[in-house]
């Protein structure tokens, strides 16, 4: 296990991730606060309507519990992680009548295929890994009509981001160029393809066309943010 994930792994990470270093961390990388990547998770799930959501590597559960509140009255949340520190304080601090965790890995989601009508992997994707066998398994999941968004780390194609491929890989985190995702949601078919790109980070949303409908690559050009 690399640093990286072993840092993840520790308990005392898990005491303190949401309330210091996810906003820290994750606002030096993107340049977007806790709050504005919350209205991103509502607006790009379609959280109204997704009665069955699945949160891939939700850590402590606070995004998790978030999203269980903007769900329909007979939604739920479930939110999966491989670390028993997370999942532990998960369960103390952020269970609730529409939210609820389990342990297991990414690449083996233990869930029926088209079971969840939103999908989602924030900030996580560049520590799994296979990371593009766990997207894949995020699509197997995903129910026809269903929504998909992941956020993860984003390299420029230019010597800059090679420097910074080359640092991040020290410590285990890998840093994907921009049509790694884009590309593969298109080969599987997905649709209303969406991509942004902030400092780090790049923030990528697609559809599983409704059964009957026939699907369409799309392949968008990056979208810059600050």
């Amino acid at each position: 296990m690399n640093l990286a994930r072993r840092t993840m792994n520790a308990p005392a990470l898990a005491a303190v991730y949401e309330r210091v270093w996810r906003p820290t961390v994750f606002y030096l990388a993107t340049g977007r606060t806790t709050a504005a990547d919350r209205r991103f998770a509502v607006e790009s799930l379609h959280l109204d309507r997704s009665r069955r959501v699945l949160d891939i590597a939700c850590g402590p559960g606070n995004f998790t519990h978030f999203l269980s509140e903007h769900v329909p009255a007979d939604g739920y949340v479930t939110g999966i992680d491989y670390s028993p520190p997370m999942l532990a304080r998960a369960r103390a601090d952020n269970a609730g009548p529409r939210a609820g965790y389990v342990r297991g890995d990414a690449r083996y989601l233990p869930f029926a295929d088209e079971t969840f009508d939103a999908v989602c992997c924030f900030g996580a994707l560049y520590l799994i890994p296979d990371p593009l066998v766990a997207a894949r398994e995020m699509i197997r999941v995903l129910a026809p009509g269903g929504r998909i968004a992941i956020t993860t780390s984003h390299r420029p194609d230019n010597p800059v981001g090679e420097l910074t491929r080359l640092t991040a890989g020290v410590s285990g985190l890998r840093m994907f160029g921009g049509r790694t995702f884009p590309d593969l949601f298109a080969r599987a078919g997905l649709v209303d393809i969406d991509q942004s790109v902030h400092r780090f980070f790049q923030y990528v949303t697609a559809t599983r066309p409704a059964e009957g409908t026939a699907g369409r690559e799309a392949h968008p050009p990056a979208k810059s943010g600050v």
